[in-house]
């Protein structure tokens, strides 16, 4: 007999947490609840605010049967050491909270970028970035996390298992780094407006680099490997799809939102989408899409973040790979045009 395993989602409401919140629901060894609140049905729900270690503590109380965690939970925050505080914090008082209630902890999941390697610091770094990458010396929410886990084990604690997804393609609304909902919403901008579909990052991103994604729903299905492989145990692996050129992928937009292609236009998001609000809610009321606010919606800035990369984006894809974990992500254009429509289908776009 299967021995059936505790999964508590941390995060679930997020584009990561969302999906492997599904696959543990779809998988009968797993138990599933989730942390404040979840997007599916049928997820037992842990009220608590995790910044708090008292309510986390008393809260997770009812969760000490919990055998596996899958750590997807984010409060950015401009200040980078601030940043880096606040978030090793909340894993902290999760991982303190089960420790308190008398888990038998097993493993954690956690959830990181290629933000560990220092892309958003300005300047050509040098790809394909491997999993045994030297560390940089600015704070990093990331590195603080690893090193949390890594004490915890050395305690005899738990394990832990790492997985580097960068972006992730989701089917979700209002999470800060959907990718897939800024291409949308401003897709479908550009139809009711009229006018071409243009890339708005600079030409050398949309021709001249490589860039990589990562699909949610496969992403969860290599967290429910590294939750129970022993391979994966106390390991950190990259998790990329097939690398791509964005000017082939604009192209496939076009195609699915009935549009002409036109040349990029270099144009900051952030500084010129915030105003399209009334258009957009013409476009809810005319297709009777989910009323989710405006402002909500989709980070802009984190378009502008992905459109401005100007050097090769890649991770090796070997380490994983060799563990055994050889399930083959879609294609980048198939997970994206999959995403667009099932945003429609949800009535999140038109």
């Amino acid at each position: 007999m299967t021995e059936t395993k505790t999964a508590l989602v941390v995060g679930a409401s997020g584009i990561i947490g969302n999906a492997v919140t599904r696959e543990l629901l779809r998988n009968p060894r797993w138990n599933v609840r989730a942390t404040r609140r979840a997007l599916v049905t049928d997820v037992e729900i842990v009220h608590c605010d995790i910044t708090d270690a008292e309510a986390t503590a008393e809260a997770l109380k009812q969760a000490k049967d919990t055998t596996h965690v899958f750590y997807a939970a984010l409060v950015p925050h401009q200040n980078a050491q601030v940043e880096s505080t606040v978030n090793t914090a909340m894993l902290a008082n999760v991982l303190d909270g089960l420790k308190q209630a008398g888990a038998n902890l097993e493993r954690v999941v956690l959830f990181q970028g290629a933000k560990v390697y220092g892309p958003h610091l300005g300047g050509p770094i040098s790809t394909p970035f491997y999993e045994d990458a030297p560390r940089h010396l600015a704070a990093n929410f990331y590195f603080a996390q690893e090193d949390l886990l890594r004490a915890r084990a050395r305690a005899g604690e738990l394990e832990w298992s790492i997985l580097r997804p960068d972006p992730v393609i989701g089917d979700i609304a209002g999470n800060i780094m959907n990718i897939a909902m800024v291409i949308a919403v401003y897709a479908a901008l550009s139809k009711q407006a009229g006018v071409p579909l243009r890339f708005p990052g600079a030409l050398e991103t949309y021709s001249g680099v490589l860039a990589q994604v990562t699909d949610a729903d496969w992403l969860a299905r290599a967290s429910l490997w590294a939750a129970a492989d022993r391979n994966a145990r106390n390991e950190a692996f990259n998790l990329v799809g097939e690398p791509f050129r964005w000017n082939r992928l604009w192209q496939k937009v076009a195609d699915a939102f009935e549009l002409e292609l036109a040349e990029p236009q270099p144009v900051s998001l952030s500084q010129h989408m915030p105003d399209k609000a009334e258009a957009w809610q013409r476009l809810v009321d005319q297709h009777d899409l989910k009323p989710v606010p405006y402002q909500q919606l989709v980070n802009w800035g984190f378009g502008d973040f992905v459109f401005s990369i100007k050097q090769d984006m890649l991770s090796d894809m070997g380490k994983i790979r060799r563990a055994g974990f050889t399930l083959p992500m879609k294609s980048p254009e198939a997970s994206l045009i999959d995403t667009i429509f099932s945003l429609r289908q949800q009535k999140y776009i038109p």
